[in-house]
């Protein structure tokens, strides 16, 4: 039997936000390879109708599976939210979205049970996490709110810009008005502006990184399956993005803490 556990994991997500994934990916599999395809030409997907958003998912899984990757991660909570299935539907491989890990690891930290939800108005209008906490806990209060912007602002570099404090601070007002203890970042752009969000939650509220929840989902489905890498040579990050290699290129490098080698573009 072929031993697939030193292929890649293959990791997709509409634009660079997917990289908040890859770096939790990193930090808790060092010796993991990882193939990463960010649909830059077409993002964001949040705004996009249902039909679009599988169409397009289809297209970046073909990409992935083109390079014998071992499990898919769906980077990307708007695809994670409506298109799942099309992922599962795809391969025989592991499938690991953002969702479930992120509403399960937002109701361990919550003490009150009074859990914020931000997305795109894909994930939000869907109400996947809605759904999937009620699912785990009846008695959680859910409160939703779409930031459309913010994948915008995350995408030009604007993490700690005045003009992202001052969209926070409009997006996230009225959820603080229900006393949530718990926010969950459901978008993997998100947590590129988490000092901006800081800011307006002062602390109060434990945030939630649905990216870092997913990577703990990874490890263990890897161990199930034996598929972890025990291999300790020097692992491999391979970047493709559809549009502006050169912008994810210097972006990689602000926040993986790293230089990536050539980011290569693909044409869809």
């Amino acid at each position: 039997m072929e031993n697939k556990s030193t292929y890649p994991i293959g990791v997709f997500d509409s634009g660079i936000g997917g990289l908040t994934v890859v770096k939790s990916l990193m930090q808790l599999l060092p010796n993991e390879n990882i193939v990463y395809f960010g649909d830059t030409a077409r993002v964001p997907y949040g705004p996009k109708s249902n039909a679009v958003v599988r169409e397009y998912t289809r297209d970046d899984v073909n990409i992935l599976l083109q390079h014998n990757v071992k499990m898919i991660v769906v980077a990307c909570n708007t695809v994670s939210a409506v298109a799942l299935d099309v992922v599962i539907q795809m391969s025989s491989i592991p499938v690991i979205g953002m969702i479930a890990p992120g509403a399960e690891f937002a109701l361990k930290n919550s003490s009150s049970k009074q859990i914020g939800i931000i997305g795109t108005v894909a994930t939000i209008q869907s109400k996947a996490y809605e759904n999937t906490l009620l699912q785990l806990d009846s008695s959680v209060n859910c409160f939703a709110k779409a930031c459309p912007l913010f994948v915008s602002l995350a995408e030009e570099g604007m993490f700690n810009h005045l003009a992202t404090e001052l969209i926070a601070k409009e997006y996230l007002t009225p959820l603080l008005q229900y006393k949530i203890d718990t926010l969950i970042l459901g978008c993997t752009h998100y947590p590129l502006l988490k000092d901006a969000i800081s800011k307006v939650t002062q602390g109060a509220v434990k945030l939630i990184d649905s990216g870092e929840a997913a990577a703990l989902k990874v490890k263990e489905v890897l161990q199930q399956n034996n598929l972890l890498n025990e291999n300790k040579d020097s692992p491999l990050l391979q970047l493709f993005v559809s549009d502006a290699p050169e912008k994810i290129s210097k972006l990689c490098e602000q926040f993986l803490g790293r230089k990536p080698g050539v980011v290569r573009q693909i044409h869809i």
